[in-house]
């Protein structure tokens, strides 16, 4: 039989149909999900299905679109700068777009940070963090080869990354792989005391190289919330026993907690900083990993080793260094702030809609990002989040549920018309199940 050209293809046979002859997705098993929705176009808040239908993106396409989809703004910057330069090799050149990054990315980062060093994606930002610690030790002539980060964080899917994560569901094969990691509970009012106590015990062996952690959400643990305040007292800790600290700020950078960083609600700053996600607006891919001026300073020398050998091919890029600009300037201005406050004011009053509703375990927020636990009981991945997912997909909601938390991080130009479909949509499930 004669194969269809290409146009032939494209004109008999759907996206979905096309896509199971050679894609293979993340975080899927194809043979219990075989179907892939196909999406055509987006805009704003707003995604489209090959078949005319409209999807209100809930989660910013995983915590991306910051700003929405094919943002004119943003699109007409990088547009104007793939006509004078696209790529360059950043190992011995450098372009305007990384040199203008640099310096208005310091400006709302942290005080104490210096240092940009670029990559492709979240986890190449948390898995460079985590080379910095311990070779900052080990230049120094130490022997610390252990990180500490948080049970049930999660950090990324390279080696180190998936190392210092500890949900297993994604681990499992390359666990005896993996480098030296201890892990601390997230800190509570109830039991940050003991936590304390038994770090300054751990502490004492002086082999512990670095803290990596998601600052006041874990993003993958189901929105997982904690204090500022405990997560300063462990802060504190560490840098007095010389462990450098590494916010990972992949998902919480750029506004969604209503700050620029979530590092900004604490009074300890982290030694190094890893950003993706929202950074480009969900335009093109890229990460920093940024760090203080002692951490640079580890690394200068006339001893050629004791640089920090980590390159991707794009770092750097001159696009995605322009999407990045334009989306901060965006951040800052007066519409984005107002729109973020007016999303937190937003959930707040869902919040009181819901929270005493017998289907509801349990309600927090933080910022932009707001979350609910079903008092069902339920699987992570099971039947029962599938057939939640197809209910928000069926009324139009893209809402991805974690097992039984169900959570909004949408994007910040989302209309009140567009929560509001997301609320009801919300509302309707609770009072199905």
């Amino acid at each position: 039989m004669k194969k269809a050209n290409a146009s032939e293809t494209l004109v008999t046979e759907s996206l979905s149909v096309r896509d199971k002859k050679h894609l293979w997705h993340p975080l899927t098993q194809h043979k219990l999900h075989p179907e892939m929705l196909g999406i055509v176009k987006a805009k704003g808040a707003v995604l489209y299905d090959e078949n005319g239908k409209e999807y209100i993106d809930g989660i910013a396409s995983w915590y991306t679109s910051a700003y929405g989809h094919c943002n004119k703004y943003i699109t007409d910057r990088v547009y104007a700068q793939m006509q004078k330069l696209d790529q360059v090799v950043f190992s011995g050149f450098t372009h305007e777009p990384a040199v203008k990054l640099s310096e208005e990315l310091i400006k709302i980062l942290p005080e104490n940070q210096e240092k940009l060093f670029f990559s492709d994606n979240g986890s190449t930002a948390t898995e460079i963090g985590i080379k910095m610690a311990l070779q900052y030790h080990f230049n120094q002539g130490r022997k610390r080869k252990t990180m500490l980060a948080f049970e049930e964080g999660f950090h990324g899917d390279t080696f180190g990354a998936m190392s210092v994560s500890g949900l297993s569901v994604y681990n499992g094969p390359f666990e005896e792989f993996f480098i030296d990691v201890e892990r601390i509970d997230v800190p509570t009012d109830e039991n940050i005391e003991e936590i304390l106590s038994d770090l300054e015990i751990r502490l004492q062996q002086n082999h512990i190289a670095g803290f990596i952690y998601e600052p006041l959400v874990q993003g993958a643990a189901a929105m997982k919330m904690h204090k500022a305040e405990n997560l300063d007292r462990i802060l504190k800790l560490l840098k007095r026993h010389g462990v450098l600290t590494i916010a990972d700020e992949v998902m919480t950078g750029f506004g969604k907690t209503g700050k620029p960083f979530a590092s900004n609600y604490i009074s300890t700053k982290p030694d190094i900083i890893c950003m993706s996600k929202a950074l480009t607006a969900g335009l093109i891919p890229m990460a920093i990993t940024s760090c203080s001026q002692e951490v640079y300073d580890a690394f200068y020398s006339d001893d050629l080793a004791k640089g920090l050998f980590h390159g991707h091919t794009y770092t750097g890029n001159p696009l995605a260094c322009t999407a990045a600009l334009a989306g901060l300037e965006l951040l800052q201005s007066e519409e984005i702030q107002d729109n973020i406050e007016r999303i937190i004011s937003s959930h707040q009053e869902f919040d009181s809609r819901i929270k005493n509703h017998e289907k509801v375990a349990r309600t927090r927020q933080c910022g932009i990002i707001y979350a609910l636990d079903l008092n069902v009981k339920m699987e992570r991945y099971g039947n029962l989040r599938d057939q939640i997912f197809k209910h928000f997909m069926n009324n139009g909601v893209f809402l991805r549920p974690l097992g039984s938390t169900i959570y909004i991080s949408a994007p910040y130009v989302i209309t009140d018309e567009q929560l509001e479909k997301i609320y009801t949509t919300i509302e309707d499930l609770l009072n199905s199940i």
